[in-house]
């Protein structure tokens, strides 16, 4: 039976050889079947240019490319890779798509987005988002601002990050259900798949709705599979 996959938050750096190789062998066994493969936001734990990219990286864009042959790759952008720019999508044989994407998926229409988009009650990272999505931001960072005063930035980001993350209750970081209600209503869906809160799950909603959670790899490979029949979760272990 035909399926399509959904990953994402495998936040690769060169730092956790153990997610790259545990991503190229999923890459290379565990596509059987599979028409389509969705990567949903964070593929790299920080992305502050195409210029910059690490030889790591390289090895990433090779593997996506040779599955990019058989099956079409599309790509969101997530919270932690918004940088990642058409020169290495094109490299890697990804195609971009818009932040939120909507698809009719066997028969059930689905919007599929990264998902920090609704985590609203978190009010100081939706300002810094919103901050970010200004063009000319992005364009600065890209083409301005120097190599090394990038990695500084992607450095101290990460930092902030994990340190503000450890301060945070859960239900600042989870998805608003009321956001997820509307989005749903706006795009006419029955179905939402998304990542970034690392919570994987199949939620049943009310309308015979279903919100569907894509896990990340810092211990584990959460894989989504989606055909006619349905969702399924799926994990590919792997040592650290």
């Amino acid at each position: 039976m035909k399926r399509t996959v959904f990953v994402g938050d495998l936040h690769l750096s060169a730092d956790r050889p153990d997610i790259t190789h545990a991503f190229l062998d999923f890459l290379t066994h565990g596509l059987k079947d599979a028409e389509a493969l969705y990567i949903i936001g964070d593929l790299f734990e920080v992305w502050m240019g195409d210029d910059i990219a690490e030889p790591f990286s390289q090895d990433i864009a090779k593997a996506i490319k040779s599955v990019s042959t058989v099956m079409p790759v599309y790509f969101i952008h997530g919270n932690r890779d918004f940088m990642v720019g058409r020169a290495f999508c094109k490299q890697a044989g990804m195609q971009i798509l818009p932040e939120v994407h909507c698809v009719n998926l066997y028969g059930t229409r689905t919007v599929i987005l990264h998902g920090d988009s609704l985590c609203t009650l978190d009010e100081a990272y939706q300002r810094f988002r919103r901050f970010r999505s200004i063009a000319l931001v992005r364009w600065i960072y890209a083409n301005i601002l120097p190599k090394q005063t990038r990695l500084n930035i992607a450095a101290k980001i990460r930092q902030k990050s994990i340190k503000g993350n450890q301060q945070k209750h859960y239900e600042i970081m989870d998805v608003e259900p009321a956001a997820v209600d509307a989005l749903l209503t706006e795009t006419n869906c029955q179905r939402m798949i998304h990542g970034h809160t690392h919570r994987p799950d199949i939620h049943q909603l009310s309308n015979h709705k279903q919100r569907v959670v894509v896990g990340d790899w810092y211990t584990q490979g959460s894989v989504l599979s989606v055909n006619s029949q349905g969702c399924e979760l799926q994990k590919r272990p792997f040592s650290t």
